[in-house]
């Protein structure tokens, strides 16, 4: 029997994956993430009071915005990272690949606070980090490649998104929603049980060996999670912990016919912590700035290096 579920990109395509001796068939269209209804979520200040509501912005919007070609061109750039800019993209990822839903997705890593959060300290940077800064170490983390010119017109237009994202609140105000879930990072990480869990919730999106999925244009629909088409080790997805809170709340994938991504809520704690820690080890590219990361010390844990 044929499983079907759709899976928003930028082209329309059918992706038919074997999966347990069960035909998926995954149904491609164009990304459609901001169709009804759209989450609304507290504003809060500094010392955390409500001071609003925020709604998810339709990008039907972007339209009436002065500057609404930056805007839609940072858009696609999230979107397309690894085919529009082939030159700072070492892996086979998009921005989007962890920012899920354009980065509207409350616990799916969002970019709704991205403008007014930063600048600020970071504690591997050791130092006080910029949006730019910030961007730039995607770049070279996530996505094993080269910096962005910080003055460049892909830099401006990817931030002329996450500023429209924010809707114009003010600096010290944020929407009250996190980057990614809470994991008890207490737990002992199994990758033996990882591993079977992997194979049973993962592989038919991410490939057997991590190799992710692409679609008939050789663009990836499902990242890869290792080999030299993934993440380094620099990169904060390649910690055990960091990456099991984004998995328990985001993985496995459900998407609706409207397009809005549905959140996981599959796996336990333990779950998740076992199949991070198997696809975290697994070989990935190395990270050359890796020796100054940490200078104050406190390194968590979870840290591969």
């Amino acid at each position: 029997m044929s499983k079907q579920f759709w899976i928003g990109t930028a082209a329309a395509l059918v992706v038919t994956i074997a999966a347990a001796g069960a035909g998926w068939t995954f149904l491609v269209k164009p990304s459609r993430v901001d169709a009804p209804p759209l989450p609304t979520y507290d504003v809060v200040d500094a010392e955390g009071k409500v001071v609003g509501k925020y709604t998810i912005p339709s990008d039907d919007l972007i339209a009436k915005e002065p500057d609404a070609e930056a805007i839609m061109y940072g858009k696609r750039l999230l979107n397309e990272t690894a085919r529009l800019l082939p030159e700072n993209v070492g892996a086979g990822l998009n921005c989007n690949s962890c920012h899920l839903a354009q980065g509207k997705l409350d616990k799916g890593a969002p970019y709704i606070n991205s403008y007014n959060f930063y600048p600020r300290v970071m504690p591997r940077a050791g130092k006080e980090v910029n949006l730019v800064m910030r961007i730039n170490g995607c770049f070279q983390r996530s996505m094993n490649g080269k910096p962005l010119d910080p003055k460049s017109e892909e830099m401006g237009a990817m931030i002329a998104y996450m500023k429209w994202l924010g809707q114009g609140l003010p600096k010290e105000h944020m929407v009250k929603v996190s980057g990614a879930g809470k994991i008890d990072e207490s737990l002992v990480p199994d990758p033996v049980k990882g591993k079977a869990i992997y194979a049973t919730q993962c592989a038919v999106c991410h490939g057997n060996d991590g190799e992710g999925k692409k679609d008939q244009f050789g663009d990836y629909v499902f990242p890869p999670l290792w080999g030299d088409d993934s993440f380094n080790i620099g990169a904060g997805m390649a910690r055990t912990y960091k990456a099991a809170a984004f998995v328990k709340y985001n993985m496995p994938v459900s998407v609706h016919q409207d397009g809005m991504l549905g959140q996981g809520g599959v796996l336990t704690d333990q779950e998740a912590v076992d199949v991070s820690e198997y696809f975290t080890h697994m070989p990935r590219p190395d990270f050359a700035g890796k020796v100054n990361d940490w200078p104050n010390g406190k390194k968590p844990k979870d840290a591969r290096y």
